[in-house]
């Protein structure tokens, strides 16, 4: 079963923010966390969502940053602000990146960017996406276990979407907070994001995929469960392989990082739902992956 709109999960996991952006609210008991950032624009969806699934904005005592691009922290410095009393998590690596001037002066930029784009130029001053940094209250890695509402939220670290990436495995739902280090659901297909080191990529997605997983919960298009959320992680492992022949194919063709990127390009905007990144971004994403494997290549 796929959930790709807000709304409950499970009776402990509710999906929030937009379709194309969104976050997680896990815990029960008034005792919650908000896994995943999104985006600047999403703010005024998820304070809207909350009050209509009867969860108390003071009940959310943690939010927890998967990874520190733009478009998975963006609500962060207007929640915080608003939740003061919430303890912002991350990785010992985000925590750096997200006090980074050039870091910061490019997320709040890109987040501008999305709320004109999604009509909110004029409560831009109010959610404000610009920003000196983000001060990370508790750094998580590696075999660390945060609880929260009964739940307990393990740490995986899982670079190579980037560096920074982490993911949350909840045992007790069987549920993967994967974000991108998961690659990303288009429909039927799932986009291979291998950002920051493909083959690191690849080793994230064999390491998740041990795990004994029912829900996985993206950050963009939602979440599968059932059969669908069981076989996410082997259908990924299957497409960051295809992605990769497809990436070598297009350099070997045109010899060229600036050429093969457009084409690789071309076929992610292809697949990619109409509501997802600007096709700049993507461009950015595939130079990322072609530059890494073209490396490798000449490496050989």
């Amino acid at each position: 079963m796929v959930f790709d709109a807000p709304g409950k999960i499970t009776d402990r996991i509710w999906l929030v923010g937009r379709r194309e952006a969104c976050a997680y609210v896990v815990g029960a008991e008034g005792d919650y966390a908000l896994l995943g950032g999104a985006m600047a624009y999403a703010a005024p969806d998820l304070l809207e969502q909350l009050e209509r699934f009867g969860l108390e904005e003071r009940a959310i005592r943690r939010i927890v940053i998967l990874h520190s691009h733009f478009d998975h922290c963006g609500m962060v410095p207007f929640l915080k602000r608003r939740w003061p009393w919430a303890t912002l998590t991350a990785s010992a690596r985000s925590q750096v990146l997200l006090r980074a001037p050039k870091v910061m002066d490019s997320i709040a930029r890109l987040n501008q960017a999305m709320l004109r784009h999604n009509g909110l130029a004029a409560r831009e001053a109010e959610l404000n996406p610009g920003f000196a940094g983000i001060a990370v209250e508790a750094v998580v890695g590696e075999g660390d276990v945060l609880t929260c509402g009964g739940l307990s939220l393990e740490i995986l670290e899982v670079p190579g979407h980037s560096s920074c990436s982490i993911a949350v495995y909840v045992p007790q739902e069987k549920a993967l907070f994967a974000s991108d280090a998961g690659g990303v659901p288009f429909g039927e297909k799932i986009f291979t994001a291998a950002n920051s080191n493909f083959d690191l990529y690849q080793q994230s997605l064999r390491k998740m995929a041990a795990k004994d997983v029912d829900i996985h919960l993206a950050e963009h298009f939602g979440a599968h469960s059932g059969e669908q959320g069981r076989r996410f992680l082997e259908r990924a492992i299957a497409a960051a392989a295809e992605t990769r022949k497809a990436i070598e194919d297009a350099y070997a063709a045109t010899g060229d990082v600036a050429k093969a990127t457009r084409l690789v390009a071309d076929r992610i905007m292809a697949d990619a739902p109409c509501d997802f990144l600007p096709r700049e971004v993507v461009a950015l994403v595939a130079g990322q992956m072609v530059n890494y494997v073209a490396r490798n290549r000449t490496a050989d």
